[in-house]
């Protein structure tokens, strides 16, 4: 049976090669559907990336998106390879009303520079060189952060954010599916938990690198993706159910758009694009539909998640009740 089902008929889905799940609170990557626990969400699919699958696919998402809409990207590091194609965000940045892009500043060292983002006037420059120019981007914490409240939170009772978060009525989650050294893949998850804490004082203590200067001491692991499932839930909950989530799953590079021009060049073919209004799903989709990648496009990549505990993203986000890895994924093909 396909892992796939069309959008007249969503009733049916998948059985694809079964893994056993270790983990209590969500699924390994391509358990079967059946083998999962809990309520069903919708996944939508393209393998159109292009401005018109981006836009067919974000319109089956949007129902509550309205308002003043902050649409989350990743910027990049300067003259990064890998970065989300202008050109697509144009298209559906001009498509939303009322919608403006954002970013947060990278962390901040006051005796050194590890980014070209770490400041306003750096991330501008940058912001200037990857040819984000045809709209404003409003960079979050340029006058500082604001603290949201995360709820039964493992590790945090709280989040700083970048203040200007909370100008926005909704919030649109476009992210680039890839590698990540710290989260074994960049999702959804990590585009609002790193994306949208503040650079001087969220980013540092979600890192668990308050007082420590040297990166090799920051918190690495399950840990750390507990954390990120805390600040992550702090925007979700903040939003209600005026955010949604698109992954574009291309450039499959082992690493973040945060690397620049030294991220190592793909292995796997370009997949599609998927969306929800379940921060769960979309991420539980996108790992699913790469571990589904012949094994000599997905040995890197699956490396790279799997020793950095990446898949802890998924197991945090359902202990926090943040959605579901049971979903149903809807071709728009």
């Amino acid at each position: 049976m396909s892992m796939f089902t069309n959008k007249k008929n969503i009733a049916l889905f998948l059985s694809i090669s079964f893994m056993l799940s270790g983990n209590a609170f969500a699924a390994a990557p391509n358990t079967p559907m059946e083998a999962r626990t809990g309520k069903t969400s919708i996944v939508y699919f393209t393998r159109d990336i292009s401005p018109a699958g981006l836009i067919k696919i974000y319109d089956h998402v949007n129902k509550n998106i309205s308002g003043r809409v902050a649409i989350k990207i990743h910027s990049g590091e300067p003259k990064g390879p890998y970065i989300l194609a202008r050109p697509l965000v144009k298209a559906l940045q001009e498509h939303i009303p009322n919608s403006t892009l954002v970013e947060t500043n990278t962390v901040f060292f006051p005796d050194r520079k590890l980014s070209d983002r770490d400041t306003t006037e750096h991330h501008r420059k940058t912001l200037a060189i990857n040819g984000w120019t045809f709209s404003k981007v409003d960079i979050l914490d340029e006058d500082g952060a604001a603290k949201l409240p995360v709820k039964n939170g493992i590790h945090f009772k709280e989040a700083y954010v970048g203040s200007h978060l909370l100008n926005y009525d909704s919030m649109l989650v476009l992210t680039h599916f890839k590698g990540h050294g710290f989260g074994g893949y960049g999702g959804s998850l990590k585009n609002i938990a790193i994306g949208c804490a503040d650079g001087k004082i969220g980013k540092r203590i979600e890192h668990g690198g308050v007082g420590k200067t040297n990166l090799a001491d920051w918190t690495r692991g399950k840990e750390l993706m507990e954390n990120f499932a805390d600040y992550g839930k702090a925007v979700t909950d903040h939003f209600g159910k005026k955010i949604t989530y698109v992954n574009v799953i291309n450039n499959l590079s082992v690493d973040c758009d945060c690397v620049g021009v030294r991220a190592a060049k793909p292995m796997a073919h370009d997949i599609g694009i998927v969306a929800s209004t379940d921060i769960v799903a979309v991420d539980q989709a996108s790992v699913d539909l790469v571990y589904q990648l012949p094994e000599n496009e997905l040995h890197d990549l699956k490396e790279r998640i799997e020793s950095r505990d990446g898949l802890e993203q998924l197991a945090a986000m359902k202990k926090q009740k943040m959605g579901n890895d049971k979903y149903i994924l809807v071709d728009l093909d």
